[in-house]
């Protein structure tokens, strides 16, 4: 689109809205599930165990695995190639019914939920709903973006996917652990979690993108935060995660640092958040729900 001044515009259709694609097939098998939890720094020996019954244990935000291709081939579909590389993760909402196992033949549904016009530009909300080879379901997340600079082409109001905030948080922080992020870091998450998006690791179409240089994924930065409190909360025990929320509040710049913060429970969670090493929110309304399994 351009404007009067012949100057062009960054733009998104607001009738992208229920676009979707899918169900797309992806097999799960333990040297995925053990890879990912490498990436992550893990040593927990439930995380390695090809011996235990069911296989490796998933890492808790692993379904960013097999969502990744429905998420490519949904951003394919709906947004300009152009303008693909100015989408930063805003929001992640995930709800596990199952943990995903080695040996799962899972089927990914991926559609917009929402558009909607914000200060740094757009807001999509996509859902990515997960089962398995008989039918059940798996996991479901409501995933946001926010494509930076880019205008809606018609703001038009739009139901609101699943809220990704809410803890209530009582400034209580119960504990807190620096996370060290190498110069290399995401160019080992982009392998081990086969998730391809070229501002996490090249420096020229991340300048490109308006950035001064690869950021670390998100999923990435919640995977790490998640680890943190499953390890001090839920005895290390990563099949005891049932739902993740959290918002992006800050960008991980290659090679950083943040701190996470365990805080007070909100009476349906446990509450997190993290912080870069200036103080700023990196996530912000972090809440891990546990469940029994």
């Amino acid at each position: 689109m351009t404007t009067r001044t012949g100057v062009a515009r960054r733009t998104l259709a607001a009738d992208i809205v229920g676009a979707s694609v899918g169900p797309l097939r992806t097999v799960v098998d333990a040297r995925w599930l053990m890879a990912y939890a490498a990436a992550l720094g893990e040593t927990d020996p439930r995380y390695f165990d090809t011996l235990a019954a069911g296989g490796p244990r998933a890492h808790p935000v692993f379904p960013v695995c097999y969502e990744w291709p429905a998420a490519v081939a949904l951003r394919d579909r709906t947004v300009a190639p152009g303008l693909q590389p100015l989408g930063v993760h805003a929001t992640h909402h995930l709800v596990l019914h199952r943990p995903p196992r080695a040996g799962d033949s899972l089927r990914t549904s991926a559609r917009v939920l929402e558009v909607a016009p914000r200060r740094a530009g757009t807001l999509v909300v996509s859902r990515f709903e997960t089962v398995d080879a008989g039918g059940n379901p798996v996991s479901t997340t409501d995933y946001a973006s926010v494509y930076r600079g880019v205008a809606l082409a018609v703001a038009e109001e739009r139901p609101a996917g699943r809220d990704a905030g809410g803890a209530r948080e009582d400034g209580r922080v119960r504990w807190q652990e620096a996370v060290e992020v190498g110069a290399t870091a995401g160019h080992i998450y982009t392998e081990c979690a086969r998730i391809w998006n070229p501002i996490h690791t090249d420096v020229a179409l991340a300048r490109a993108a308006g950035l001064p240089g690869p950021i670390l994924h998100g999923t990435a930065t919640l995977a790490l935060a998640v680890s943190r409190v499953v390890r001090r909360d839920l005895g290390g025990d990563p099949a005891r995660v049932a739902e993740i929320r959290g918002r992006f509040s800050g960008m991980v710049w290659l090679p950083s640092s943040f701190t996470v913060r365990g805080r007070g429970h909100d009476g349906g969670g446990i509450a997190f958040d993290a912080i870069g090493p200036d103080g700023a929110p990196v996530l912000s309304q972090g809440v891990v729900v546990p469940c029994d399994r």
